[in-house]
């Protein structure tokens, strides 16, 4: 019956093997649920559901959020000045002379005050400076969804990876120990020099250690993923084995030009640079006057002794016009003209580096992911190679021509090769994730 089942494993993976670049990863052993602690049911979760789980819980997207609101909330305050502002008080208090206050108003028992700027270049350059600056902080937001989005995508897919490893790791320590103990029984009769029990003994010992530091990876990664997908700590996770959608096999060139229009560290440089443009273009206007409402409503007291320094008293007194500003000459607008420009070319210095970095970056990790999937391709063939020994040696034992150590070998063999074809699998998955979140296309890939 092993025998059949392994004959019919082979079969089926060279037919789904058939074509040139039509050869794909053969189908994964299923990965059976790890012990699960707590005695709660584990939660089955797909790819694209732990994505939008993360999205909805991450703490670092809720961060961003906030300080997206923060940068609004602040350019409003520029833009507020060139809106109607209106102001009521009291100035009122005692007098011993001229009526007057600190602020040079005279003292009056209630007031309002209304100001409206109409015109100011500078303020207004400031105020656009810090509309761009709001919408950089919307992009960062763009920027930390991404980096959740890799950072579960990573996490989900090793897991699964981990768990598969496992069960092979365990089913080799099953092997070793099959191996060791007949080299053991070979050693009593004279047969084996003690170096061989020596040898299986240090296989056995390594699958062992494997086993343990992939036990604790897997251990890290629930908790990890739990965090991320607002799930109890204890909350056992069920993973299915899952390829990247197609989108993540677009040409290199292709993805540079995405990249140049949607990668956000691209996209924030551009955004600094138009923010410098508006500063220096409102400083260069400084030279150009300012125009601004006012008006003044206030009711007056007869005990500030109005009546003892002025020929007449009003109680009730308004006020309205145009408070209006002409530089003849400003040595402080001259410095902030050249602070601007300065500010200026190094964000569009700063944008040119950024660009060359793209791009460099796009093909280089494009050239990345071509190596991956070599590598993978490789990693299969080898695989199936192995695979296909085990079946003729399976054929051999059936037949008493080999021995059952032989036999065990071949299947530590094939273990090995199943998982350097898991490894090499997810190096492409990761190449994959890093290329397309540096071309801004994580999010169009899950939409």
């Amino acid at each position: 019956m092993q025998l059949l089942r392994t004959v019919v494993s082979v079969a089926t993976l060279t037919t789904l093997c058939g074509g040139a670049r039509a050869q794909e990863s053969p189908t994964p052993k299923p990965a059976e649920p790890s012990a699960q602690t707590g005695g709660a049911a584990p939660v089955a979760v797909t790819l694209k559901r732990a994505i939008e789980l993360a999205l909805q819980n991450s703490k670092e997207i809720q961060v961003a959020k906030i300080q997206a609101n923060v940068a609004n909330h602040a350019a409003q305050i520029t833009k507020a000045q060139f809106m109607p502002n209106l102001y009521a008080g009291s100035g009122a208090g005692y007098t011993n002379g001229i009526p007057e206050t600190p602020g040079g108003r005279a003292p009056s028992v209630f007031n309002v005050t209304y100001t409206e700027q109409v015109f100011n270049e500078p303020l207004r350059g400031q105020a656009k400076e810090m509309q761009e600056q709001a919408k950089a902080q919307k992009i960062a937001l763009e920027e930390a969804k991404s980096s959740v989005i890799t950072r579960t995508a990573m996490a989900y897919l090793e897991l699964g990876k981990v768990r598969h490893s496992l069960e092979l790791l365990r089913a080799e320590q099953e092997s070793a120990e099959k191996i060791l103990q007949v080299t053991q029984e070979r050693q009593g009769e004279g047969l084996e020099l003690p170096v061989e029990v020596t040898k299986a003994q240090l296989t056995k010992a390594r699958v062992v250690q494997r086993v343990l530091q992939l036990e604790e990876r897997e251990d890290e990664l629930e908790v990890f993923l739990a965090y991320q997908l607002g799930l109890p700590e204890a909350q056992a996770i069920e993973v299915t084995p899952e390829d990247l959608p197609g989108e993540a096999e677009q040409a290199g060139d292709n993805l540079i030009a995405a990249a140049l229009a949607n990668n956000t560290g691209l996209r924030l440089a551009e955004s600094d640079v138009r923010a410098k443009e508006f500063r220096l273009k409102g400083e260069r206007r400084g030279y150009f006057p300012t125009l601004e409402l006012v008006s003044v409503y206030s009711v007056l007291a007869k005990f500030n002794n109005y009546s003892q320094f002025f020929n007449s008293f009003q109680r009730n007194n308004f006020n309205a016009g145009i408070d209006m500003r002409v530089p003849i000459f400003s040595a402080q607008t001259r410095a902030n003209i050249g602070l601007a420009q300065v500010n200026l070319d190094a964000a569009k210095a700063s944008l040119s580096n950024k660009r060359s970095e793209v791009t460099a970056d796009v093909r280089q990790k494009t050239r990345r992911v071509r190596e991956t999937d070599a590598a993978k391709e490789v990693a299969r063939l080898e695989l199936q190679l192995a695979q296909q020994n085990v079946a003729v040696l399976q054929a051999q034992f059936g037949e008493g021509k080999l021995n059952l150590r032989d036999m065990e070998k071949a299947r530590l063999e094939e273990n090995d090769k199943w998982m350097a074809y898991l490894d090499a699998n997810f190096q492409k998955q990761q190449a994959q994730l890093d290329l397309l979140k540096t071309a801004g296309q994580l999010d169009k890939v899950w939409q």
